[in-house]
């Protein structure tokens, strides 16, 4: 049982280490920046690679009708489940010196990191474009068969259409990636001034007793998610004028 003596000195305790987060942060402490920079350009270029890919994949999925779709689409929204340190793991043994891979060098590098996070964001940008276009379908796709349109062309139209939704995924990608830890963990190693991210800091600074900078960290962290957080509440509502000011039928007729 914790006696009175002991809880203040914890809170004494929580208190600095705050206090010292934040004055890590307001200095520009060059190791905290380091370490934050590497994680938004990491996350940064795995959503560039994998939101190029899913959102064509996606778009194509929400209109195509084929043999096997239901079977793809299963396997899709399986992978939204996948663990991330399990997408970790393939990429690990991908990279790896005997595997298929291993040629390239990039295991416990940027690259890698890059490339599980990619791997890991990209069923999600599918589906989440998949499920937009879709229901678009629903809404106008008989008029644009009707009007000549391939599904290839209907699914940019409608893709176009939903780009506010599609923003949003966007952006809920890009969150997915910088809050991830076990797939960078495994393929990045956490090295020091060259794999270390936010999230693999804040557990091993955690583990070390450094509270103060992980608590940095944390507090960086949490800020980014809000920033993006708040980008997506302002698309909502750019999203919502949007559909009452412009309608489908115009911009649609004047394409074909």
């Amino acid at each position: 049982m914790h006696t009175i003596p002991d809880i203040v000195f914890a809170m004494q305790t929580f208190t600095d280490s705050v206090h010292t987060a934040l004055q890590l942060i307001t200095s520009l402490e060059p190791a905290l920046l380091s370490i934050v920079g590497r994680s938004l350009s990491v996350s940064a270029t795995a959503c560039a690679l994998a939101c190029g890919l899913g959102l064509v994949l996606g778009a194509w999925l929400g209109v195509a009708r084929f043999a096997g779709r239901d079977a793809v689409l299963t396997v899709l929204n399986t992978l939204l489940a996948v663990p991330s340190v399990v997408v970790g793991l393939v990429v690990y043994l991908l990279l790896s010196r005997t595997g298929p891979l291993g040629h390239l060098g990039w295991l416990f590098s940027f690259k890698a990191m890059v490339l599980a996070q990619a791997l890991l964001v990209l069923p999600v940008v599918t589906a989440l474009t998949r499920q937009a276009v879709e229901d678009a379908e629903r809404s106008n796709g008989e008029q644009l068969r009707s009007l000549g349109a391939s599904p290839l062309f209907r699914s940019l139209l409608l893709a176009w259409d939903e780009r506010y939704a599609l923003l949003t995924v966007l952006i809920a990608s890009f969150g997915r990636a910088i809050s991830e830890v076990g797939a960078v963990m495994v393929v990045g190693g956490n090295i020091d001034g060259f794999t270390r991210v936010m999230t693999t800091a804040i557990a091993l600074e955690t583990s070390k007793g450094d509270l103060p900078l992980a608590l940095a960290l944390g507090l960086i962290l949490l800020g980014v998610v809000l920033l993006l957080n708040a980008v997506v509440s302002l698309l909502k509502r750019w999203r919502e004028r949007a559909d009452g000011n412009v309608g489908i039928q115009l911009p649609l007729q004047g394409a074909l």
